[in-house]
């Protein structure tokens, strides 16, 4: 515990140094900003964090969030759009690029307001932590909201992650050290490695691919591990909610009404994350997010019977792993 200890402090010194500096940045360009107000998203409450998020947050595993040189600038403009928006939840991971460098600095200004999520992909205590350091530093943050299990795909990630040198106990220091607030897990490969995670760790929150392409797998998340997240209330955040635009073809969904509206009516679900590749279309989702009302079970009958025709080719990320 005692490196532990150390470990935070060294930390928390190095980050108040750097983000002092984007802050005090931040500020003086904000002085002179006249953005529009902070559109009004509905919230809901994230599980049994108790925290209460609007139901659109921002994802940062895309172009130009997770691209590199010469894209710092487009990235950060995105960014700072959406803290104008309203947009409280920023999601990011130790894998996506740069992006937690272009998070980083834009966000410390407005630390204290905002729900900032990372993942590690290591399953092991000693590799998780050193990714944690590094997040924290890129973010210039002393904290994260919330710290996941990135990308879980196998059972035998899970006895890797559990076993007393697994990811498990860096998460654990980590929230007793007060670096971490929440802990996830994410996947979007196999739903029962999922559902057996949460059930043997009472993890706060899931991230996992909700779309209306799901129910024509023949290995459906929906049914699969939204059961279990809301009988333990953990916080579901849907991601793949477009299937990058796949849903979108001829004679499919019409558009993001259909793709958000089916996602966030499913039962169980409390927010998405969802990217923007330029300053309109982070607008215009928005905006649809802004105008969200929960869909009746025809409306979602009807889209997830659009997205039959294409179904394969929307749900060809869950061969990642």
């Amino acid at each position: 515990m005692t490196e532990g200890k150390t470990r935070r402090n060294f930390l928390i010194t190095s980050i108040a140094v750097t983000g002092g500096i984007v802050a005090t940045n931040a500020f003086e360009q904000n002085t002179t900003n006249t953005a529009t107000p902070p559109a009004t998203i509905p919230e809901r409450v994230l599980g049994r964090t108790k925290v209460n998020l609007p139901i659109f947050g921002f994802g940062a595993g895309q172009m130009p969030l997770s691209s590199g040189e010469g894209k710092e600038g487009e990235a950060t403009a995105i960014v700072q759009r959406a803290l104008e928006l309203g947009i409280r939840y920023f999601d990011t991971a130790a894998s996506y690029g740069p992006s937690e460098d272009y998070l980083g600095k834009v966000l410390p200004p407005h630390r204290s307001k905002l729900f900032l999520a990372s993942k590690t992909d290591q399953r092991d205590r000693d590799g998780a932590w050193r990714e944690l350091e590094r997040s924290l530093k890129r973010l210039n943050t002393d904290y994260l909201d919330l710290w996941q299990l990135h990308r879980v795909s196998f059972s035998e990630e899970l006895d890797t992650i559990f076993s007393p040198s697994g990811a498990i106990k860096a998460l654990e220091e980590a929230i007793e050290q007060k670096l971490v607030r929440f802990a996830g897990i994410t996947g979007h490969h196999d739903p029962q490695v999922i559902a057996e995670g949460l059930r043997r760790y009472p993890f706060h929150t899931t991230l996992i691919p909700v779309n209306a392409a799901d129910k024509h797998h023949p290995r459906p998340f929906i049914p699969v591990v939204l059961p279990v997240a809301q009988e333990k209330n953990v916080g579901v955040i849907a991601m793949k909610v477009l299937a990058y635009g796949r849903l979108f073809k001829s004679g499919a969904l019409t558009g993001m009404e259909e793709a958000l509206g089916y996602t966030l009516s499913q039962p169980g679900v409390h927010c998405c994350v969802i990217a923007a590749q330029t300053v309109p279309q982070l607008e215009n989702n928005v905006k649809i997010a802004q105008a969200f009302v929960p869909l009746k079970e025809p409306e979602l009958t009807a889209i997830a019977g659009r997205a039959a025709n294409v179904w394969e080719d929307s749900t060809f990320f869950r061969a990642w792993t």
